[in-house]
């Protein structure tokens, strides 16, 4: 079963028109959701500069995934990719960097 078969499967859509239109209408909600998910985290971080929950492996492994991923939507000239990808990777690299400035609290030596 092909992508657009199984879609119409799915929603019992046949028209190519209304299935692209459907499509782009989930990739775009999607995106939205998923970026503007970053910014209650970067406005805290950056009105408090608190940073002690972050993991900083996490936000360095993830910052490099969507700047791959914003990379990928070039290559490709997709550009709700792109955009999508450009606003995260912001937005994460914003709450990386502080993390980074902010984040260097004294270690606790064991005895």
């Amino acid at each position: 079963m092909n992508e657009i078969t199984a879609t119409v499967a799915l929603t019992g859509l046949a028209d190519p028109q209304t299935l692209s239109a459907l499509r782009d209408a989930i990739g775009i909600a999607a995106a939205c959701l998923t970026t503007l998910s970053f910014v209650p985290q970067a406005w805290h971080t950056l009105r408090t500069r608190d940073v002690s929950g972050i993991s900083l492996t996490m936000y360095s492994v993830f910052t490099l995934g969507v700047a791959l991923w914003l990379v990928y939507g070039v290559i490709l000239g997709a550009w709700p990719v792109i955009i999508a990808n450009l606003v995260t990777l912001a937005l994460a690299a914003t709450i990386l960097t502080m993390k980074l400035r902010f984040g260097q609290a004294p270690v606790a030596i064991r005895r």
